[in-house]
């Protein structure tokens, strides 16, 4: 798994019924783009670091360059 920062990090729900939950990657601690990540839960705002499971994956963004 690999991630950039400004990607979704989308974790699946554990029970029937539960919905998925997304988080914005605030901060990427490898330079490989591996995980942990710092993250901003969608749902609640709450911000935390995060080992992603094999429950989870990441949601790629175009990043846009500044020097345009």
């Amino acid at each position: 798994m690999f991630a950039k920062a400004g990607d979704r990090l989308v974790i699946h729900g554990h029970h029937v019924g539960e919905p998925d939950r997304d988080a914005e990657i605030l901060e990427v601690r490898h330079a490989d783009g591996s995980p942990p990540y710092v993250v901003r839960w969608s749902d609640s705002g709450h911000e935390a670091l995060v080992f992603p499971g094999p429950d989870a994956y990441v949601e790629h963004f175009e990043h846009q360059r500044s020097d345009a």
